[in-house]
Parts: structure tokens; sequence; C-alpha cells
């Protein structure tokens, strides 16, 4: 029989069919295709930076650098003039596109990954964030900051050479309000920091944890291998997170991708961080999702907008602790 679970992040339920559970090795690898059939130098790499707008910023300075932000040359949001509403009639509503949109380059390896940064490029790629978090932060017209990571095609990715994207917008997502909603009617104190208890105590859905960060299958996932990135310490905005604390969630962001492609190949995913919108006070836990791009949504889940995940994520758990010690060489 199937099982429903309330999602604690959103209030939303996601069903759980562990009778059509799939083995890692029954999904199938992610399409190469990416770049486009014109095979032009890609933008992204080292010697091509005349291609792309001038950098935002560039760690290192000198020719050889790791981490370079740029400005989107097709953004969906510009402009500084804020949030403004305008309605069309007794029905339509619109507001202008305003804000940031940022290109991420957080390798210079073209063939790289998340999972196939060494402990200074993990480093270097949430320092290079926090910046980024800081500088929006303080821009009036900015009220909450995206940074995502599309990998492969199946996933959003229009260029194979690694990189993120960072969207400064003027209001704020619905998913993320829903998460403040759902932090604020929490009973127990915050949902994440609570939810790092109940974890501990079972251990059946932690995947690794180190003194400064929890990665876990969450109860409540609605993907398979779908994971949760937790820091152990409560904080509300990622950029308010000391710098050593935050090279070392970066190492664990990195372990994590590590054990998904050990586990389930070369995978089309995305990585999104949630962490507070800028002015905002109220309860929230910053945190980051990775969603491995292994299904695709059909009119049940369209139309109804509850998930269905085939893989219940004590049996992910389990598989991708196995992949921890084989291809870690750590304990959990």
């Amino acid at each position: 029989m199937s099982e429903l679970r309330l999602n604690q992040l959103t209030g939303r339920w996601v069903t759980i069919v562990s009778e059509r559970a799939q083995r890692p090795t029954d999904f199938a690898p992610r399409s190469r295709a990416t770049d486009g059939p014109d095979d032009r130098p890609c933008p992204f790499c080292p010697g091509n930076e005349e291609a792309t707008p001038p950098a935002l910023e560039t760690i290192d300075a000198s020719g050889a650098w790791k981490v370079r932000v740029v400005p989107n040359l097709y953004p969906a949001f510009t402009g500084e003039d804020g949030f403004a509403v305008h309605h069309e009639g007794p029905v339509h509503v619109t507001a202008d596109g305003t804000g940031l949109h940022e290109v991420f380059v957080y390798t210079p390896d073209h063939s790289s990954g998340l999972d196939a940064l060494d402990d200074d490029g993990a480093e270097q790629f949430m320092a290079a964030l926090k910046r980024r978090f800081v500088e929006h932060a303080r821009l009036p017209h900015i009220r909450y900051t995206q940074a995502i990571v599309n990998h492969g095609h199946e996933a959003g990715a229009s260029l194979a050479h690694p990189h993120g994207q960072l969207m400064g917008l003027p209001f704020v997502p619905g998913e993320v309000l829903d998460e403040e909603r759902a932090f604020a009617r929490f009973a127990g104190g915050c949902v994440l920091c609570t939810t790092l208890e109940a974890e501990r105590a079972t251990g059946e859905r932690v995947v690794f944890e180190n003194d400064e960060v929890m990665v876990l299958c969450p109860y409540w996932s609605g993907t398979p291998f779908e994971l949760l990135v937790i820091p152990t310490r409560h904080m509300q905005h990622l950029q308010d997170t000391n710098d050593d604390v935050l090279a070392t969630i970066g190492r664990g962001l990195r372990d994590a991708m590590s054990v998904l492609s050990h586990t389930l190949g070369d995978l089309a995913y995305n990585v999104g961080f949630h962490s507070s919108p800028h002015e905002h006070t109220g309860e929230f836990h910053w945190h980051i999702h990775i969603w491995p791009n292994l299904v695709t949504q059909a009119g049940f889940e369209r139309g109804t907008g509850v998930l269905i995940n085939v893989v219940p994520p004590e049996q992910a758990a389990a598989t991708l602790r196995t992949a921890v010690a084989d291809h870690l060489g750590i304990g959990v």
C-alpha cells in the first residue's frame, strides 16, 4: 500500500509507493547534448573570457581563475526600479521583471561538476556565493536571492560547462513563502533543528553528517534520491554563516554530489539554496535542496501538485550510505 507523507517545509503531501521501488541501475543516464550543434567555443572555459560580459568578480584575479561571476547575457530579471504591480482589467496583474541575473562559473574544468571539486574549490564555491548574497542584500530593490545549479540537459542546463545562476528578485517566491509559513507554524521550535534531532535518533534516512552539516534523504522526499543538506548550526541567512563553517558545508555538498554520482552515474540534477529573504527576521534555517533528475512528472503530479516517489527515502539513504563507506571512506 502506498503511504502519504506531509512535507513539513511546504505543507504539501507526497506519496511514497514502495511497491514500485526502483534500483539505481533502473534509471537511464542523462543526455550529453547541451552545447548545441554549432560547436562554438565554450564561453565559460579559460581563454574565452571575452565571450561573456565583464566579470563581476573573479577568483583568482590572475588568468588561472577558479570561480567567475558574470552578468547573464540573456537575463530573466534586469533593472533597478523595484516591484511595482499593475492591474490590467478586473483579473490580470503584471509587474516589470526587475532585478539581477548572474552566471556563477564555479570551475574552469569544462567536463567537471560539483562532485569533482577539491576542498579549496568547494570552499571558494561557497565563499563566492556568500559575497554575492551580501552584495544583493544591500540593494534596496532586491528582496530575495535564489542560487541554483542546473546540471545536465534534462535539468535545464543550456551549456555543458558546469555553472550556476544567481537571481536577485524584487519579490519573495511562493516556495520560500511556503517554507517561511512552515517555520512559523511549527510548534516544536525550528522545524529543521527538530528534523536534525529526529533523524539522528533513528539514522535510517541520514546519508552522512559532520560537525557542520547533515545530508539526508528527507522523510517527505518527493522524488527518488532527493537530498536535503542542513547546516547543523541554526542560521537564518546563508550570508550570516562563518567562513570556516561555510567551507565545511561546501565540502559536505561536494561529498553529497560525489556519492550521488558514484551511485547513480552521470546524472542530471538541480540544486537550490534556500535562505531567508534579505529583510526578513522571522524563524528560518537556511538549507540546500538536491533533486536528481531521474523521473518525469506526469498528469497526476501536474494536476494535483502531489509528487509520487517510487524510491522510499529509507531505501535511498541505505544505498547512499554504502557509497559513503565505499567511495568516500567515511563511516556513518
